[in-house]
């Protein structure tokens, strides 16, 4: 079929209603295959590649890296190419295995950066952030301990050149730096902002001497268990007897819903901002199970390749904040779940154990609750059955 085929930018998924444009992996007058990934586009939830549905030669590029499309604007343009298109944005033609590997494949032999002459830089996401702010990659220097440029790396090249930019700014300029919300940063506004305004919260703590949960973790070791896992473990086991907070409140038909099942979203930070990957169905995971969960779903967080699938229906989520190297945090609840168990560092405190003064590892464990879903008495139970297990991980026996 000759002439051109405009795509327009597809249904992402997840009521998404636009995304940014990061960067074109092809050019106008480039040869292009269906199914091959041809534009990388930052949404609210992940950074995810688009194949282009037509093959032919590339007429226009409908946006420039940087501005914002909505679904269904016009995005690509393919001179002389088939008329066949991808499931799901029309007519089917290639399995969904199939353009599943071919973007794997293009993800893994694109350039690592096609700045030149820059240091090695992975995430386009930096890449953008150091043009956006006129740094030459080429000029900054990766923290060792990662070999790569990262945010932080740019950030502190952006802050290092600002008192020379200062001397360039005028008297009458208004002082700071403008940082638009958008992406992940906006929608992690939004949904706080929805949280504290229509959940009436309320907070409650504990300390709890978490030596037998570290000599948990170091025997699990070699099974790939980590502290995060064990913790899973406990926060879902914790929620099955206490099923008030494994809930949400349907404001609409004035009805709480109690799940019957778990979903368990944990919060990871990474050079995007705060991601709350989800584990799906973690109430039918074993510990090992949850963990390799846990270690795959941080793992495309921290590269930038979560799919926004990843990010959604989770029903609780765990928080472990102490990794920051903070004791306690009043925690805001994940909209629209009931609750966010939130757990501090874990150092050597002195603790009374038998009687007796001892030096234990002790950390702070504090739970945000929806107040509509339970009264303090449940959200105190919860609380001290976590803090039980920390402390005894053995506990955990009685409930699997």
């Amino acid at each position: 079929m000759s002439g051109d085929q405009v795509f327009r930018l597809p249904d992402l998924g997840e009521g998404l209603t636009e995304a940014e444009i990061v960067q074109w992996h092809v050019a106008v007058g480039d040869t292009v295959t269906i199914d091959q990934a041809v534009v990388e586009v930052e949404t609210a939830k992940a950074v995810v590649e688009v194949p282009v549905p037509y093959a032919g030669t590339v007429s226009v590029l409908h946006a420039e890296p940087g501005s914002v499309v909505a679904v269904g604007a016009p995005l690509i343009s393919v001179a002389s190419g088939s008329g066949n298109v991808l499931i799901g944005y029309g007519t089917g033609h290639a399995p969904a295995a199939r353009r599943r590997r071919i973007r794997r494949a293009a993800a893994v032999t694109a350039p690592v950066s096609r700045e030149p002459g820059a240091a090695r830089v992975i995430s386009p996401l930096v890449r953008k952030l150091a043009r956006d702010n006129g740094v030459d990659l080429a000029t900054v220097t990766p923290d060792p301990a990662h070999g790569v440029i990262r945010r932080r790396d740019v950030e502190d090249a952006i802050a290092a050149a600002r008192p020379v930019a200062a001397e360039r700014v005028s008297a009458g300029s208004p002082p700071g730096e403008r940082i638009p919300l958008r992406g992940v940063r906006r929608a992690v506004a939004d949904k706080l902002t929805r949280s504290r305004t229509e959940i009436p919260d309320a907070t409650t703590w504990v300390d709890a001497d978490a030596t037998g949960l570290i000599e948990a973790k170091n025997a699990l070791a070699s099974r790939g268990v980590s502290l995060l896992a064990l913790l899973a473990r406990i926060c879902v086991a914790g929620l099955r007897r206490f099923p008030e907070l494994n809930a949400t409140v349907d404001t609409a038909a004035g009805e709480i819903v109690r799940l019957p099942y778990v979903n368990l979203g944990f919060a990871a930070q990474t050079d995007r901002g705060l991601m709350v990957p989800v584990v799906q169905g973690a109430h039918l995971m074993s510990t090992a199970q949850l963990g390799a969960e846990v270690s795959r779903l941080a793992g495309l967080a921290r590269a930038g390749t979560l799919p926004p699938a990843a990010m959604t229906g989770g029903t609780f989520t765990l928080n472990n904040y102490g990794v920051f190297g903070v004791d306690g945090s009043n925690a805001i609840i994940n909209h629209p779940e009931a609750g966010i168990l939130g757990v501090g560092r874990i150092v050597d405190k002195p603790w009374v154990v038998d009687g007796q003064l001892a030096v234990r590892k002790v950390t702070q464990l504090s739970l945000s609750f929806d107040h509509r879903v339970c009264d303090g008495g449940a959200a105190g139970g919860f609380l001290r059955y976590v803090a039980d297990c920390v402390e005894q991980p053995a506990t955990l026996l009685a409930d699997l």
